[in-house]
């Protein structure tokens, strides 16, 4: 498929083959390369920086030995797409900078796909070659000092703004390198925002701020895509602010709006297999650093265990998330990861643990219209044999699909009058019993 350039004036046409116009910008991109000193760019005002690229970039199309006329309109895209490969992510970054894209999956070089508004489709986006698009992993990497070789041919990063990054490349990848971006808004969502997408209603926002200012042990479930970082973002606004907040992510995600709050992130083993600090034990060194909260951004393995052992002595209030289909599925994962950490511990005691740990599991889903909804809250209410009890406070159900394809359902409470309101009360926190009433339903 070839490129096509136009002049809005003159409305002519005129088309560049895209091998020609991607070797093009590859040889004056390393002409810029080799006028520029790379190690001051960081350091220079981008308001200043630019005219000086633009300039540079001038001078070379002058003395283009190419053979290829471009008229203004066309240097100006081809300054823009230069700009982006010295500052910025390459082909990606009108992506980056397109508020309606929230994730940004290129499968190969020439195959990019984005999801807008909860649906998947391609775009017209591509990279040069495989080569071009492992520079531009490479770039993402190393900012956050990670790396990608053969021997370490999976990495996890982030972006600056916070976005998730996921890296693969050959012999893993048959096809080439592969990039995954979980993109996350420069100003993160707020409770309103939750609201206005009809995730949730302002009955439920009122309990889910009750139960972090009471200081309920939170566990946030829910497949792949369907919200847990954004909702403990926006349980996060609810901590007090005097509060000493410790996080422990993987990939640092969480924004957090406190001034007292300390980020910790896991590191990889470096190119000797060594080096390497798992959650496990940043979440063992953060009981010494005098947290009153800990947050874990996902638990996924033997930390589970001292996450819970830190719920359990006095770190009331913390708050973590785990992938998981139903609150019940979520408390078998969390068994089963502490059975991971080897740790000769019956099952039954182990389930009195997690009972005594966590207060509130809360349960979210991506529906098949792409929109997220809180379908569950529910309350660990203790043991009946070696069984784990909870009771349902409230659920989403849906009903059906509209003729546009939106999800149909139901927001409603279970008429349970949960044993966590002695905590809000204990708290000074006021809620309304009848806020509990079955009649107390939201159709969306």
């Amino acid at each position: 498929m070839a490129v096509e350039l136009k002049n809005p004036v003159h409305g002519d046409k005129r088309e560049i083959l895209p091998d020609e116009y991607f070797e093009f910008k590859s040889w004056i991109h390393n002409q810029l390369l080799d006028q520029l000193d790379l190690s001051v760019l960081d350091r220079v005002d981008p308001s200043i920086l630019k005219p000086e690229l633009k300039a540079v970039v001038g001078r070379i199309l002058r003395e283009n030995p190419k053979g290829m006329p471009l008229n203004a309109i066309e240097k100006e895209r081809l300054f823009n797409e230069i700009l982006d490969e010295v500052l910025g992510l390459g082909p990606l970054e009108p992506l980056l900078q397109d508020p309606t894209v929230s994730d940004i999956l290129v499968n190969a070089y020439n195959k990019i796909y984005v999801e807008r508004y909860g649906k998947l489709e391609p775009t017209d986006v591509r990279f040069k070659d495989d080569g071009h698009l492992r520079q531009i992993i490479d770039k993402i990497v190393s900012a956050v000092g990670r790396r990608i070789d053969e021997s370490s041919p999976m990495v996890d990063a982030r972006l600056m703004d916070g976005s998730r990054v996921n890296a693969i490349i050959p012999p893993l990848s048959l096809d080439g390198p592969i990039l995954s971006i979980r993109r996350f808004s420069v100003d993160p969502l707020e409770m309103e925002d939750l609201l206005g997408f009809k995730t949730l209603t302002p009955q439920i926002a009122e309990i889910l701020k009750g139960i972090v200012k009471s200081r309920l042990n939170v566990l946030i479930s829910g497949g792949t895509g369907s919200g847990k970082t954004t909702l403990l973002n926006v349980l996060s606004r609810f901590i007090p602010a005097h509060e000493r907040v410790v996080t422990i992510e993987d990939s640092a995600e969480l924004q957090l709006k406190q001034d007292h709050v300390v980020r910790l992130e896991t590191r990889p083993p470096n190119i000797e297999g060594k080096g390497e600090v798992t959650q496990r034990e940043l979440v063992i060194n953060s009981l010494r650093m005098r947290p009153d909260r800990i947050i874990v951004g996902e638990v996924r393995g033997k930390e589970a265990f001292d996450m819970l052992q830190a719920m359990n002595t006095g770190h009331d209030g913390s708050l973590t998330t785990i992938h998981a289909n139903s609150p019940r599925d979520a408390l078998m994962r969390l068994e089963t990861m502490v059975a991971m950490a080897n740790f000769d511990i019956p099952s039954e005691f182990l389930r009195k643990y997690i009972s005594s740990a966590i207060n509130v599991v809360i349960q979210l889903a991506r529906l098949t219209d792409g929109t997220r909804k809180l379908i569950s809250i529910q309350e660990i209410t203790g043991m009946e044999g070696s069984t784990l009890t909870m009771q349902e406070i409230f659920s989403f159900k849906q009903r059906g699909i509209d003729s546009e394809g939106k999800v149909r359902g139901r927001f409603a409470f279970c008429g349970i009058r949960p044993k966590f309101i002695e905590r809000y009360r204990a708290s000074g926190i006021s809620i309304s019993p009848e806020l509990f009433d079955p009649a107390n339903v939201v159709d969306v």
